[in-house]
Formats: structure tokens, C-alpha cells, sequence
């Protein structure tokens, strides 16, 4: 059983309707369906202007009437993305009167904002977000403040939004208005900022992962596989990459503790055209930026802000074996249907050592391990490699240049025609060989092969797991496109007895 969390505290001054509004919009952005938050002040503290504020900002209507409900007792709102409950208990005189008001189920998925909250009795939420208003007349007519305290579940998420409205307000950007971009398959999340000049950030929220359970030498998956597990690896590698003259984003400002930081806005244009199809010119360039990188000298250390130094982990066989094994953990028993015995698994596990053996031995180079279309900005206004701007890559690790060409030429969320593919791959050798003369092709076709492989047998336990444990399912579209590149990457020799493996357990695979 996980210990309860110590409630976290903001006090948060309000010198104005306006500021009381901003303070709505950014605990609309900490609140969801089947969240409680109290409310309570004096009157004419500020309760109703916050609860309206609030309420049009999650129902997108800035002209929404939102009444006060102290006749009606509830007020029921559509928002955007869930309902809204808005009541104001003070003639509530017992928690019995609730029951007759349908207040469960009214309650049910929705977001209730509750004034005089004590009247629910002894069956108020632990998880909640109060918000205290106060007046102060010694310091104006139009002054407030509002203390919020987030008990249970809400103290780290109110954590997490007074670390962001802090980090906005010392970096510059406390007037920005903040949009939802995107969360990825991570636990991280992008937000655009953009000044009322018209300039514009990224603010990525990426707090630490808890560790999670051991599951092979006592380490959890994400420590054996090398993941990045705060946003300190990221802030290094983007300058690294910059001290290099590549794309990625200037970090203008973080705060490394709570895994918050604000970044060059790159744009949005990618590297595929309006049907999703990769545009040969910008793949071109993209595996010219790696051949670049690959030959320039990338160090296993670099530095961060701090004046400390970070380590960049080796790409171990240790870390690509619990990689594949997400196969027969997840895809095997969930997309396939096969119950493997553990005999079977363990030959899966030791032919799969021997192959990547030799690959894991060579770190001579920054393998970023996410270098594909959807971390990739094409930049026009730049010149040369600076035109692919580079965006994740908090999970690099010291290992094999063929790993992220694998990434970039066997691409799991878009198809990259087979000719397409030898094309940039013969482009990639010939830009290795110029600036590189000792360049073995032959030895690296047989790690792009590997790495390909391990990669794609990889990729199918993450879609499945997603799909599965992480209830996305819009992953498993992606499936068959990376069976093909499995397929085709277990035709090379060096893999013939992984090969083997999969046509004895897996042969629809290799029909792929």
C-alpha cells in the first residue's frame, strides 16, 4: 500500500478579476472528470468570479453566463471534454439532504466545484484541490488571495502547476497563453506558449518516473533498458547536439526537480507530405545529419547547465535484451495468441544474446533512439543539416551508428518504400565513406540488419503493450508495417538463427 502523500500549498495573490481569471485557466489545466475542488471564502471573496472563470474556460465560452447556484443548489454544464458540476451547499443542513438532490450521481464523471463543502459530511473526497479566497481592504478594494491545498491524489499535480506557473513567471513567460499540444506514448506532455507579442515556446512536462518493480537483477525495465528517468539527460543532449551546429531546440529556462522546461519553438512542418508520406528530400537530409553525427566524435560525457557532467549510458546487450523480450511478453500472448513455454522464451532470449553480441561491443556514437518523422522538424529558413530540427532524444545512449538509421529508414509510424529505403541507406554509405575512408560498409549493412531486427521485434511488444495496458489502441495500425520491416531484416545471414527461432514459433511473421 503506498503511503498517503503530505498535502502541497500555493498561495497565489490576486490583484485583479483578471489575474483571478488566469488563475482559473491554470488549474483548468490540473483538473479533469470525477475531481472534487471546495471552494470557500467570505463573501465577496472571490469564489463565484473564480468558479465562472473557470467553468467558461473548460467549456471554451468566455461569454457563458454561469450563474451562481445558491438558489438552485447544482448548476449543470457541457464542457469541452466533461461535464461540470458547480454547487453551492450552504442550505444543505445534512449529508442526507445530498441523497435526495442525486448528488452521486450527479457527481459521477464530472467535475464538481463545491462551495460550503463541509456540508457533505464525512464522505467528502480525500482527493481533492481546495481553494481558499481571502480580502486583505488594507491593500485595495479589488485585492485577493487564494491559498489552494491539494490533499490525496491532487498534492503532486498542484506540485507540478505551481512549479510551472513559477518557472513561466522567472523565465519571462507568465503572460503566455498555453495551448495543449501533445503526450506521447511517455508520461511527458508539450504545451505551445505564446506571448501577446506573437513569440512563441514550447513548455515540456516531463516529471520524474517513479522506479518502477524489479523485473530481472533487481532493477526495474526502464534502469536495464537505459530510459531516461528525469529530464536531465534531455537538457545535456540538446546542447550537446547544438555544440555540434545541429537543430535542437534552446533551452531557455527549466527546472530540472520538477522536469519542467521551456524550449525553442521549432515549428511545426515535418518531414512527410500532406498524405503522410516520407519526402525523399528531407529524408535525405536527415540521414546526412547522422552520417554527420556519426563521424564528428561524440563523447560518452557532456555537460550540463550546472557546470556537472552527464553520462551517457552504454547501449548494453543486457538493455536490447529486455528490449525483445517485450515480444513474447506482450505481442506473443496478445496480438499472436501464442502462450510460449518458457523453454521456448529462454532459446528466444539466448539466440537473440549471441546476435547482438557484436553490435553491443561498438559505442562509438550517440545512438538517439527516436531519430523518425514524428521527431523530426523540417526547417526551411536554415541551411544545410541545421534544416532538420531534432526533438527527442532524452534516451540516447553510447552505441551502434546503424541504430538510428534503422529508426529513420525502417520507420514504425510511416511505410518507407523498400527503394526508398536502399536509396538513403546507399546515400547514408556513400556521405560515411567521404568524410570517413576506413568505413566498412559490409560490417555496418550486417548491424543495420541486426538493429533492425531487435528494434522492430521491440517495437511490436511496445504496440501491444500500449494497446493492452495502456488502453491506446490506435498502436496496433502500426503493427503490420513493422512486421514487414521484421520480416525483411531477417533475411540477412547474421540473423539466420533468430530466423530460425521465429519460423518455428512465428512463421506468419516472416510471410510479413
Amino acid at each position: 500500500m503506498s503511503e498517503p502523500q503530505t498535502p502541497s500549498t500555493w498561495r497565489v495573490e490576486l490583484a485583479s478579476e483578471q489575474e483571478t481569471a488566469a488563475l482559473a485557466a491554470q488549474v483548468a489545466s490540473l483538473v479533469g472528470p470525477g475531481d472534487l475542488v471546495t471552494l470557500s471564502g467570505d463573501l465577496g471573496a472571490g469564489k463565484t468570479t473564480f468558479a465562472r472563470a473557470l467553468i467558461r474556460h473548460l467549456c471554451a465560452d468566455p461569454e457563458l453566463e454561469a450563474p451562481s447556484p445558491s438558489f438552485t443548489l447544482m448548476q449543470f454544464y457541457e464542457g469541452s471534454k466533461f461535464p461540470i458540476v458547480h454547487a453551492d451547499l450552504y442550505r444543505v443542513e445534512s449529508p442526507g439532504e445530498l441523497v435526495e438532490l442525486g448528488w452521486d450521481e450527479a457527481a459521477q464523471g464530472a467535475l464538481v466545484l463545491v462551495e460550503w463543502a463541509d456540508r457533505i459530511g464525512p464522505g467528502v473526497d480525500p482527493n481533492r484541490l481546495d481553494i481558499a479566497f481571502a480580502l486583505d481592504p488594507a491593500r485595495g478594494d479589488s485585492y485577493r488571495e487564494a491559498v489552494l491545498t491539494g490533499y490525496g491524489a491532487m498534492a503532486g499535480r498542484l506540485a507540478l502547476s505551481r512549479a510551472i506557473a513559477q518557472l513561466l513567471a522567472s523565465a519571462g513567460w507568465a503572460d503566455a497563453t498555453r495551448t495543449f499540444m501533445l503526450g506521447d506514448a511517455s508520461v511527458r506532455a508539450y504545451e505551445r506558449l505564446q506571448k501577446p507579442d506573437g513569440s512563441r515556446a514550447i513548455l515540456m512536462i516531463s516529471p520524474a518516473r517513479p522506479d518502477g518493480p524489479p523485473v530481472r537483477f533487481g532493477k526495474s525495465y526502464s534502469v536495464i533498458a537505459r530510459l531516461a528517468e528525469n529530464i536531465e539527460p534531455f537538457i545535456a543532449m540538446a546542447q550537446a547536439l547544438r555544440d555540434k551546429g545541429l537543430s535542437a531546440p534552446k533551452v531557455y529556462a527549466c527546472d530540472v526537480e520538477a522536469g519542467l522546461a521551456i524550449l525553442e519553438d521549432l515549428g511545426e512542418e515535418g518531414v512527410l507530405d500532406e498524405a503522410g508520406a516520407p519526402i525523399p528530400e528531407r529524408y535525405t537530409d536527415a540521414a546526412s545529419v547522422l552520417a554527420f553525427l556519426h563521424v564528428s566524435g561524440t563523447p560518452s560525457r557532456v555537460p550540463l547547465p550546472n557546470g556537472k557532467m552527464y553520462r551517457i549510458p552504454p547501449y548494453d546487450v543486457d538493455a536490447m535484451l529486455i528490449e525483445v523480450d517485450l515480444l513474447v511478453e506482450w505481442y506473443a500472448s496478445h496480438v499472436v495468441k501464442l502462450n510460449l513455454s518458457s523453454g521456448a522464451r529462454a532459446v528466444f532470449l539466448s539466440l537473440w544474446r549471441n546476435t547482438l553480441e557484436t553490435v553491443a561491443r561498438s559505442r562509438e556514437s550517440w545512438a538517439l533512439r527516436d531519430y523518425h518523422s514524428p521527431n523530426l522538424i523540417w526547417l526551411p529558413e536554415r541551411s544545410s543539416l541545421t534544416r532538420v530540427g531534432i526533438i527527442d532524444f532524452q534516451d540516447c545512449v553510447m552505441g551502434h551508428p546503424a541504430y538510428d538509421v534503422a529508426s529513420l529508414l525502417q520507420d514504425a509510424r510511416v511505410t518507407v518504400p523498400d527503394d526508398l529505403e536502399l536509396k538513403l541507406l546507399s546515400h547514408y554509405a556513400k556521405t560515411r565513406r567521404v568524410m570517413d575512408e576506413d568505413f566498412d560498409m559490409s560490417a555496418f549493412a550486417s548491424a543495420y540488419a541486426i538493429l533492425g531486427a531487435q528494434r522492430a521485434t521491440k517495437i511490436l511488444g511496445i504496440f501491444a503493450r500500449l494497446n493492452v495496458r495502456d488502453g491506446k489502441p490506435q498502436y496496433l495500425a502500426h503493427i503490420p508495417r513493422v512486421e514487414h520491416y521484421l520480416a525483411k531484416s531477417l533475411q540477412h545471414p547474421a540473423l539466420a538463427d533468430v530466423r530460425g527461432w521465429y519460423q518455428t514459433h512465428m512463421p506468419g511473421i516472416l510471410n510479413a
